[in-house]
């Protein structure tokens, strides 16, 4: 198939309707990328954290649309992308609809949706332009798939352990009075 060069990356040419997709995917993907990593380093309160993660949806459901779009116009190249892109957007979407505002203790559930999501869209990232990165064509193949997992999973980790620390740390509802306790 022929494919042209684009800031060193090469480009399939398959078609208007794939470039656009493409142009429209490469642009979910940036802002998802950098919705995602507001939204991770954010305190975990209302404000900035649920309004970029609420973009960082959007992000990925222009991305998962857009590689609806392109896998049906080149399955044989793209069907293993394509498989990324659904995992991206079932574990967002699992992290959405366990958002702790609506019951705190789906936490950890939030937590490994957003974050395995992230993951995923950068495991999708480095699979299919890795080989044509400056410093990643160096590396084998199997590390664009392995790496963002080797380096995600941990921080996903250590967020969960950061929240649940936090949480024991906490002193207990009935601790909290200023009253004194009146015994009968």
């Amino acid at each position: 198939m022929l494919s042209s060069t684009v800031a060193g990356l090469d480009i399939p040419s398959a078609g208007p309707v794939f470039a656009v997709a493409l142009g429209v995917h490469v642009l979910g993907g940036v802002w998802s990328v950098v919705t995602g990593a507001l939204a991770a380093t954010a305190r975990k309160r209302p404000g900035r954290h649920p309004r970029a993660g609420r973009f960082y949806l959007w992000g990925i459901a222009v991305m998962f649309a857009t590689a609806t779009v392109m896998t049906a116009i080149r399955w044989r190249e793209d069907a293993h992308l394509f498989a990324i892109a659904l995992v991206a957007v079932g574990l967002a979407a699992i992290g959405w609809r366990s958002r702790p505002s609506r019951r705190p203790t789906l936490y950890t559930w939030h937590a490994v949706g957003m974050g395995g999501s992230y993951i995923a869209l950068l495991t999708g990232f480095y699979v299919d332009n890795g080989p044509q990165l400056p410093l990643w064509k160096l590396l084998p193949h199997w590390t664009y798939w392995v790496l963002p997992v080797a380096v995600g999973t941990p921080l996903v980790l250590l967020a969960l352990r950061r929240y649940r620390d936090g949480i024991s740390a906490r002193p207990r509802e009935d601790a909290r009075s200023d009253e004194p306790s009146r015994s009968p």
